[in-house]
């Protein structure tokens, strides 16, 4: 094998599918490449969710945001991440994988730096913060770029585990976010350097920039890391209109519908879940648990890709889309007796099963398309699900705006997963379906 161009990191040929190559030399690039890519991907949805948990904080420390601003700060790098992951699907096949690792982990310093200046000034108008906050989105552009890169790297029967690891990892930036930034805004870990600490509506100084500072030094990191130690793939160059021939296909919109239903849930409810705890049930402890749910729905999807590889995409899917649904029948009736018990351990239940059908789902991809389009079936039908870090925390806005609970989001939920359950059956299970999947 001709494996490298030392002055591009261009890989001359790859042939995953070549037993003997695979074996020779393919997995341990692979695998370098994986490594890299999985603490990249955490990262930008660090970024990406930063103001999931940031928004919380703002009114404590003298700003005077209505409940509908910071639900809009918590939602919108959802809408401006979903959008660039259209682009950011074909941008490997345009700049190498390697090359664009590089920049979209570089790029996460510009929200990081300008939120840990805005937020010690408490009269930066909301408009600032609409813009960081759409910046923060570039976070979530990454995923479609990483997991089109991180599966072409793989023969078939090693895909699903391999996007399962890349992306469930990598959605542990969530829950990392979730967890991290309640204890290190807390005290002055960067001294002089990170600026004066800001006082509460109850006295209490916190440093809310280290939020963002805590990730700086880690994004140079990384993106010096991608330098040095990833590769470009020797992928025919394809326009976007050749990558965007998928649309025409009509399983590409079915696997796009259940994807949706799956990671977006996922990080729909990652979004929306501490502001939704903190307003129903003000008064509750278990806000510094908030992270939680969105780490085991992170920690599970591995294993529904995993598992999926072992058992069968669909069958998986099928089953998990049940839980979904039964979970958040839960979620409603805890709601409606106000039982915080049951309602945080439903959403955990939630979370779960979202990351588990999340690998799932991904998986039967490569059993429904060949591989030229396997990369943008990937990038794309993550797009489009990403598009439910906005809807579904706005969704929850306006339910509560509306009807005065979150129950009406909550149905409509339920009824996406009831679809999902029927279209998985039709197309993928019943007997004579058009793509059965073993």
């Amino acid at each position: 094998m001709q494996q490298l161009d030392k002055g591009s990191h261009a890989l001359a040929e790859w042939t995953p599918e070549d037993a003997g190559f695979w074996e020779g030399t393919g997995k341990q690039v692979a695998n370098r490449n994986l490594l890299v890519s999985v603490p990249a991907l955490t990262l930008a949805f660090i970024v990406w969710q930063m103001w999931s948990v940031a928004a919380v904080q703002l009114n404590s420390i003298g700003f005077s945001f209505t409940q509908g601003q910071l639900f809009t700060l918590a939602a919108l790098p959802g809408l401006v991440g979903a959008t660039l992951r259209f682009f950011y699907t074909f941008a490997n096949s345009i700049f190498g994988g390697r090359n664009w690792t590089i920049f979209s982990t570089s790029v996460l310093l510009l929200p990081l730096l300008g939120i840990a200046y805005a937020v010690q000034n408490v009269n930066t108008p909301y408009w600032i913060f609409m813009i960081l906050a759409a910046l923060c989105g570039l976070g979530g552009g990454n995923f479609s770029s990483s997991n089109a890169n991180i599966g072409a790297f793989y023969p078939k029967a090693k895909k699903g585990t391999a996007l399962g690891i890349n992306g469930g990892i990598g959605n542990l930036g969530v829950s990392l976010v979730q967890l991290i930034t309640p204890l290190v805004i807390t005290t002055s870990i960067f001294g002089f350097i990170g600026g004066n600490a800001l006082v509460t509506e109850t006295g209490q100084q916190i440093w809310l920039q280290n939020a963002a500072l805590l990730w700086v030094v880690p994004t140079i990191v990384l993106a010096l890391c991608a330098y040095w130690f990833m590769d470009n793939l020797p992928t025919a160059r394809q326009s976007l209109r050749d990558q965007a021939s998928v649309f025409k296909e009509k399983h590409f919109w079915i696997q796009t519908l259940l994807y949706t239903a799956a990671f977006g849930s996922f990080i729909g409810y990652a979004a929306a879940f501490p502001m939704i705890l903190k307003l129903k049930f003000p008064e509750s402890d278990l806000m510094a648990l908030a992270f939680l749910g969105a780490f085991l729905g992170a920690s599970s999807r591995p294993f529904g890709g995993w598992i999926s590889d072992k058992v069968g995409a669909a069958k998986v899917t099928l089953v998990v889309f049940g839980i979904m649904a039964l979970g958040t029948i839960s979620v409603i009736m805890a709601i409606t007796n106000n039982n915080l018990t049951m309602f945080f351990l439903s959403f955990v239940v939630l979370f779960i099963a979202t990351g588990l059908n999340s690998g799932a789902t991904f998986a039967m991809i490569p059993h429904v398309f060949v591989a030229t389009k396997t990369p943008a079936v990937v990038g794309f039908s993550a797009a489009f699900a990403a598009y439910g870090a906005f809807f579904i925390p706005k969704m929850f806005g306006w339910s509560l705006e509306l009807v005065g609970s979150f129950n009406g989001a909550l149905f409509v939920m339920l009824g996406l997963y009831a679809i999902s359950i029927a279209t998985t059956i039709y197309y993928y299970l019943r007997s004579g379906a058009e793509k059965p999947i073993r």
